[in-house]
C-alpha cells in the first residue's frame, strides 16, 4: 500500500522520468546503461529523500544523476594498481623494459593522484574532471553542470590547487600578499552572500 512518501515521490520525481531519461541519453555514451543508470539515480533518490526531503526535488535527481555519471566514468578510467599477470608466459617481448622500481613508483603515483580527486568536493572533483580528464571546453562544462564560466575556472583553479597540495604535501597555497586564499563559492553563493568587507 503506497505511503505518504510514496506519493511525494511519485508526483515530485518520477514525474521527471522523461525529462531524466532524455539526459541520460544525451550525456551517457553507452546506451545498454541508461536503463540502470535511471533505475539507480531513483534508488540514489528515494534513499536520501527518505531521510530528509529535498527543497528542489528536480534539481536534487538531475544532481544526483551527475554525480552518479561521474562516480561511474571515475571508475572505469582509474587503472587497476595490480599486476594484470606473467606477460613472459604470453610470449609478450617488452621492448623497453620498466624497472620494478619505476612500476611501482609509477603505480604510486596513480594512487596518490586518484586518492586526491577523491577528496575534492564533488561540484570541484567534476570540473576537473570535466576540462582534464575529458578534455571539455570551459563553455561546455559550464552548460553542462548549470554553472557560469566563471564559476568553471573558480573550481577548477582550486581543484588543482587542493590536488597540488595533496601531491606535494602543502597545506593550502597562500595568496600573494599572505593571507590564505577564499574558499571558492558558486555565483549562488557570492550573490547571497552579506558584503563584509
Amino acid at each position: 500500500m503506497p505511503t505518504e512518501f510514496d506519493d511525494w515521490f511519485v508526483r515530485e520525481v518520477l514525474v521527471h522520468e522523461r525529462a531524466l531519461a532524455m539526459f541520460l541519453q544525451r550525456s551517457w555514451p553507452h546506451r545498454d546503461e541508461w536503463h540502470d543508470l535511471r533505475q539507480e539515480v531513483y534508488a540514489r533518490v528515494y534513499e536520501a529523500a527518505g531521510r530528509a526531503r529535498p527543497d528542489a526535488p528536480k534539481a536534487f535527481l538531475f544532481a544526483t544523476a551527475r554525480h552518479l555519471m561521474t562516480d561511474r566514468l571515475r571508475r572505469s578510467r582509474v587503472v587497476s594498481i595490480e599486476p594484470v599477470g606473467d606477460f613472459e608466459s604470453s610470449n609478450v617481448y617488452l621492448i623497453d623494459e620498466v624497472s620494478p622500481e619505476r612500476w611501482t613508483g609509477t603505480r604510486q603515483a596513480l594512487k596518490r593522484v586518484v586518492e586526491a580527486l577523491d577528496r575534492l568536493p564533488d561540484r570541484c572533483r567534476e570540473v576537473v574532471w570535466l576540462r582534464r580528464v575529458e578534455e571539455l571546453p570551459q563553455k561546455d562544462v559550464a552548460r553542462r553542470l548549470g554553472i557560469s564560466e566563471k564559476t568553471v575556472e573558480k573550481h577548477l583553479a582550486k581543484g588543482m590547487r587542493l590536488i597540488a597540495d595533496h601531491l606535494y604535501g602543502g597545506d593550502a597555497v597562500p595568496a600573494l600578499d599572505g593571507r590564505r586564499a577564499r574558499p571558492v563559492m558558486d555565483e549562488d553563493e557570492a550573490h547571497g552572500r552579506q558584503q563584509t568587507d
